[in-house]
């Protein structure tokens, strides 16, 4: 066995060389050809959405970019919103009769012929009672749906402008429980929300809606609780078994008794003010969301709300084409009648 004549190892053909290098010369001798085309895979046809093709409808209403926008939670809230409205006048009526029942007692104490006993009393009271505990189960329905309503619309918020958020998904239903701080931060949470969804722009859209329906909330709230704490301090005193009043003192505190229950008359008128402007609001942002979402995202600048941008949700900038659209060929330079010039630069 003689050894490869080429690489010195043992040699297995007739022709003195191992197999290897008699394939590696036996390569080198065949005629080279032209390069081979690499092969390029067929092309499918553009699907719909590309450029020049209108989108399609997403199903569920559920356009691309997971922005959400089924109209379920939207809808409950406002069916809640509406039942939420007789409730209130409901309550009010109750209230209106425990009102009626003080102004009778009152009259009796200042000597005027009234006829008024305690089975009036208890009367009103079991009234305004279910009354509110009608209203009570609404109010529980609807913070349990507006939580997670609001939530949606603080995501599909950040679909429409990435990081111009100053709280997370995560406020935007937990501010709504948390004491002291649900006083204001709901409000800025709406806010972003509300610059974000706007289809005109993050800086040209009015919050009058928001505004006024925020305002009538915590008005509300606060002059409910206001009413609501006196009325049981002084409800609280009356009914107590020590209660053994001076004539002058009973008056003054059935006169008490009479002004906060006006008190929490008018509160509960503004409850339903806030309701209104509610239901208002839901309708309004819901539209906005839908009108924002055939839209871009907005462009990242040096500040969420700082100066608006000329193209704030990346449109194209101010002459020229849109993507898709052939661009017009620049003018050509004047010259001579005749002259032709090179289709691309000086040849």
């Amino acid at each position: 066995m003689y050894p490869c004549g080429n690489c010195r190892a043992a040699a297995v053909g007739p022709d003195g060389r191992c197999a290897a290098c008699g394939t590696y010369q036996q390569q080198l001798q065949q005629p080279t050809g032209p390069p081979q085309q690499p092969s390029v895979p067929p092309q499918s046809p553009p699907m719909p959405g590309g450029y020049g093709y209108p989108a399609a409808a997403p199903p569920m209403g559920m356009p691309t970019g997971g922005v959400d926008l089924r109209r379920g939670l939207s809808t409950t809230l406002v069916a809640l919103f509406g039942l939420a409205l007789p409730a209130l006048i409901f309550l009010l009526v109750a209230r209106s009769g425990q009102y009626s029942v003080i102004g009778d007692m009152l009259d009796a104490v200042e000597g005027k012929s009234v006829s008024i006993t305690e089975d009036d009393l208890n009367d009103a009271d079991d009234m305004f009672t279910t009354a509110q505990v009608i209203y009570s189960l609404l109010t529980v329905a609807i913070a349990v749906v507006w939580a997670i309503w609001f939530r949606r619309l603080r995501l599909n918020a950040e679909v429409f402008a990435p990081g111009q958020h100053r709280f997370s998904s995560g406020w935007a239903a937990g501010s709504w429980f948390t004491p002291v701080v649900n006083l204001w931060f709901p409000k800025q949470i709406a806010n972003d929300i509300w610059r974000a969804s706007s289809p005109q722009g993050p800086h040209a859209v009015s919050r009058g809606l928001l505004n006024g329906w925020w305002v009538t909330w915590i008005v509300a709230l606060v002059t409910n609780a206001v009413g609501g704490i006196r009325y049981n301090l002084l409800r609280g005193k009356v009914e107590g078994d020590d209660y053994n009043p001076s004539p002058s003192e009973a008056k003054s505190d059935i006169e008490s008794l009479h002004s906060i229950l006006a008190f929490d008359m008018f509160a509960i008128v503004i409850f339903m003010a806030a309701a209104v402007l509610a239901l208002l609001l839901v309708r309004q942002i819901t539209a906005m969301q839908e009108q924002r979402a055939s839209l871009p995202p907005q462009m990242a600048g040096p500040a969420p709300y700082g100066m608006p941008s000329p193209n704030p949700y990346g449109s194209p900038a101010p002459g020229s084409a849109p993507y898709g659209a052939p661009q017009m060929p620049p003018t050509p330079p004047p010259g001579q009648p005749g002259q032709q010039y090179p289709p691309y630069g000086q040849g």
